[in-house]
């Protein structure tokens, strides 16, 4: 169990400053906006140089300092903005997410697994929960709902140990206890908000 299962690759770095977001009629701090990071970006264990979170009671600390999301699932999204009459082709970071991958879905990984890239280890801790937040983001209230039902969440991750990313890298999923399938806690908290 403790040998690398998969080869993936990180396609984009993303990091963003809080700022205020319209969400329905209200201003709020949000740190959602992420724009790509050229080169090296040091990793810390409360997350990336350059980027923040506005509320951390729910984003951000130890267990959420990186959020990494599947490029696979750009598509899906692309096709509801249309729906919403919003433009599509949105760039790598419009999610929220820090890490842009390639290779690697929520259904893949287990809390606990890791990914191994060339200077970090970062670990699998939860999936994220969509909010009110995200639906100003991405201009739409039925945003968070199209998350919940399609399990397309990503995933946060822990980075206790450090280092450095650069987008292209390649690195490796490194399973762990193997306990708990991410969406499996994904579903469990839907269950318990609904």
């Amino acid at each position: 169990m403790g040998s690398t299962i998969r080869s993936c690759r990180l396609l984009s770095v993303q990091v963003g400053r809080a700022q205020p977001l319209d969400a329905g009629g209200r201003e709020v701090l949000s740190g959602i906006r992420k724009h790509a990071v050229p080169g090296v970006v040091a990793v810390h264990a409360l997350g990336l140089d350059g980027d923040e979170q506005a509320d951390l009671s729910v984003h951000g600390g130890l267990a959420k300092a990186v959020y990494a999301y599947p490029v696979e699932h750009y598509p899906f999204w692309n096709e509801r903005r249309v729906s919403w009459g919003l433009p599509a082709n949105l760039p790598h970071g419009s999610l929220g997410e820090n890490l842009t991958l390639d290779g690697l879905l929520e259904t893949d990984v287990y809390v606990g697994d890791q990914l191994v890239f060339p200077d970090c280890v970062l670990t699998v801790t939860q999936p994220r929960e969509p909010c009110f937040k995200f639906n100003a983001a991405m201009g739409s209230r039925d945003a968070a709902r199209s998350m919940a039902r399609s399990g397309f969440c990503g995933f946060y991750l822990s980075a206790a140990g450090g280092g450095t990313l650069a987008a292209g890298a390649a690195f490796s999923l490194r399973p762990g206890p193997r306990a708990m399938p991410l969406m499996q806690l994904f579903r469990a908290g839907r269950r318990g908000s609904a």
